[in-house]
């Protein structure tokens, strides 16, 4: 389970976690056990320099969140804003499938 502080909201993160495939939490987890920082640390700023050349093939623009998401577990400075960040994105995403369907019905 990821380490939190007492006044981090990790509400975000768990409601990313409950929407993603359980191969992808097991795996997420796994890599959030405070011993992997070794290899949390570059796996994070691989993907975050890997999107930032998403632009390139085989790279894509998905590899920046879920680097700074990776990092933010080490970085503690980076962790209230990511998911602050990651909130916003989940509630621009519920509006836009709110709206999607309200089309789809003709209303």
């Amino acid at each position: 389970m990821p380490r939190l502080s007492p006044a981090t909201d990790d509400r975000p993160l768990q409601r990313l976690l409950a929407a993603l495939p359980a191969p992808m939490v097991r795996a997420y987890r796994w890599l959030c056990r405070p011993h992997l920082v070794w290899l949390r640390v570059p796996l994070a700023l691989m993907l975050f320099l890997g999107g930032c050349v998403g632009f390139l093939p085989i790279l894509g623009f998905w590899m920046l969140p879920l680097g700074v998401l990776l990092l933010a577990e080490d970085v503690p400075f980076l962790r209230r804003p990511t998911l602050r960040c990651l909130g916003k994105v989940q509630g621009w995403w519920d509006q836009y499938r709110l709206k999607r369907r309200r089309s789809d019905r003709g209303g």
